[in-house]
């Protein structure tokens, strides 16, 4: 029974060091390979696809079901890349808008 405690305590030991490595590596990982700066161009090219459509459709407050769909999806995945708050405003005026067919 005492190897079993032993083991424990390594294994513990291990998760601990792992749980660092990830720590340590991960910015480092984003730095080297730039996944900060593919971060940034996705929600340039999400952010300027979002403003296309809200300034084709914001004089007639009207949109077609498909678009507004696909808005909400690229709204959804500019806020969880760390999208900035410019364009909550824009989607909410989106929402209230004429879905067409």
């Amino acid at each position: 029974m005492e190897w079993l405690a032993r083991a424990a305590e390594v294994a513990k030991d291990i998760m601990g060091i792992v749980a660092f490595l990830a720590l340590v590596f991960k910015p480092l990982r984003e730095w080297l390979f730039g996944i900060k700066d593919l971060r940034e161009a996705q929600k340039c090219m999400l952010r300027t696809d979002m403003l296309h459509a809200y300034y084709k459709h914001k004089d007639e407050d009207r949109i077609r079901q498909h678009e507004k769909e696909n808005y909400l999806l690229e709204y959804a995945a500019y806020k969880r890349l760390g999208g900035n708050s410019f364009i909550d405003d824009i989607t909410k005026e989106v929402r209230t808008w004429e879905v067409i067919s």
